[in-house]
């Protein structure tokens, strides 16, 4: 059993930076690739960056390329997601997710642990 607790959402205005940090439990952190996902008021969940099991291997969505950053701490067995550049649409919920899947994948439906969330919100 997997489990992931989120933090470090806020308010925050455009342009400014977050850090969100996604703790799991555990000891088979290694394990599994994970990701962050987001959901914006009246919106699907949506993928934003994954991570591989050893980090070799990173994915963004197009939308977040160029601004936000995934990386994982194995020996904290945590996963952050540096957040740059924030804009008013990246507003939502951020989840954290893992999977066990062979590759890293993007669709949600792979992910069989999730976190809580943790609220974005970017003024402008």
């Amino acid at each position: 059993q997997v489990q992931l607790v989120e933090s470090g959402g806020g308010s925050v205005q455009a342009g400014n930076s977050l850090r969100l940090s996604c703790a799991i439990s555990g000891r088979t952190f290694s394990m599994y690739h994970y990701a962050w996902f987001r959901q914006p008021p009246g919106k699907e969940r949506e993928f934003v960056s994954g991570i591989s099991k050893n980090g070799g291997v990173t994915k963004y969505a197009d939308s977040v390329k160029g601004r936000f950053t995934i990386s994982r701490d194995n020996a904290k067995a945590t996963v952050y997601l540096q957040m740059d550049s924030l804009k008013p649409e990246d507003t939502a919920i951020y989840y954290c997710a893992a999977t066990s899947t062979v590759a890293l994948v993007t669709a949600p439906y792979n992910y069989n642990y999730w976190g809580q969330g943790t609220q974005v919100t970017v003024s402008s």
